[in-house]
């Protein structure tokens, strides 16, 4: 179930999916809020760098692990645009981030590029609790999902 605060986080997350965007990147965004509700790191995709695992979710990963507490990542939630892909559920995972909260899944994700005859990314399309089990996951948000849609179809120059 989402609130109020999470409505507002998720809605900042595809703010930063549509800054990535208009830097010519993938349209996906991201941020760490804390157990107390501070707003700890915001990021956007980087991947037309070259370096195709530079995903947002990753690097608040990584991020956390070095300044935050085993407990202070296990109270946090990631806002994030997209579901994570395998590679950023399995940081989060391995990070021992709390709460994923997301806006549109990997399943749509997926339909929707199968439906604008997009290719399929190289790695499988998995929800993030086939990757770590036990997670708390919530989403997809039906109202900033297809905000999230129309940013993809934009990028992929389908809309």
């Amino acid at each position: 179930m989402v609130d109020e605060v999470d409505l507002g986080h998720l809605g900042r997350a595809v703010e930063l999916a549509e800054a990535a965007l208009a830097a010519g990147d993938e349209p996906f965004g991201s941020l760490l809020v804390a157990g107390d509700g501070t707003v700890l790191v915001e990021d956007h995709n980087r991947v037309a760098s070259g370096d195709r695992t530079r995903h947002p979710e990753f690097a608040i990963a990584r991020w956390s692990t070095t300044l935050l507490t085993d407990s202070e990542r296990a109270a946090a939630t990631v806002y994030t645009s997209g579901e994570h892909c395998p590679m950023c559920a399995a940081a989060h995972g391995w990070a021992g981030l709390g709460r994923i909260v997301y806006a549109s899944s990997s399943a749509q994700l997926a339909a929707w590029l199968a439906e604008w005859g997009v290719p399929p990314a190289p790695v499988r399309a998995l929800p993030v609790r086939e990757v770590v089990p036990g997670a708390d996951v919530v989403g997809p948000v039906p109202g900033l999902a297809g905000r999230v849609r129309a940013l993809q179809a934009r990028f992929h120059g389908v809309g």
